[in-house]
């Protein structure tokens, strides 16, 4: 049984800074693990993702060199926001098992589909 537990979302002013956190536990696949990004009315949208032992990291354009994802030892995962901007209001899911091929990482890890577990989500509103 996989559990994924996330915290650290909330509500900040444009320029601030928070760092998301998904706590994992059970058995999965850390071939690539993900934060998404959903606002009302559109589909997930792939922020950023990690590949097992932090060997590669991706990002979507509009959070590049202010977003960055990390692992530690313990099966957590993190993503520190920083200079956020209004357009990254959204709920935030991290995502783990993904089922695609390992080679095909770089080109498929926004997709939402090819992960089998999700957080609950955690808010997060900048003003």
């Amino acid at each position: 049984h996989v559990q994924l537990v996330e915290s650290g979302g909330g509500s900040v002013q444009a320029e601030g800074s928070l760092r998301l956190s998904c706590a994992a536990s059970g058995y999965f696949s850390k071939r690539c693990m993900a934060w998404f990004r959903q606002t009302p009315g559109k589909g997930r949208e792939g922020v950023a993702a990690i590949s097992s032992g932090g060997r590669y990291e991706y990002y979507v354009d509009s959070v590049m060199g202010r977003f960055t994802i990390s692992q530690d030892t313990k099966n957590t995962m993190y993503l520190q926001m920083n200079a956020l901007i209004p357009q990254d209001t959204a709920m935030y899911y991290c995502a783990v098992d993904y089922k695609g091929a390992k080679e095909d990482i770089e080109s498929s890890w926004d997709v939402p589909r090819l992960y089998n577990y999700w957080g609950q989500g955690t808010q997060v509103t900048v003003s």
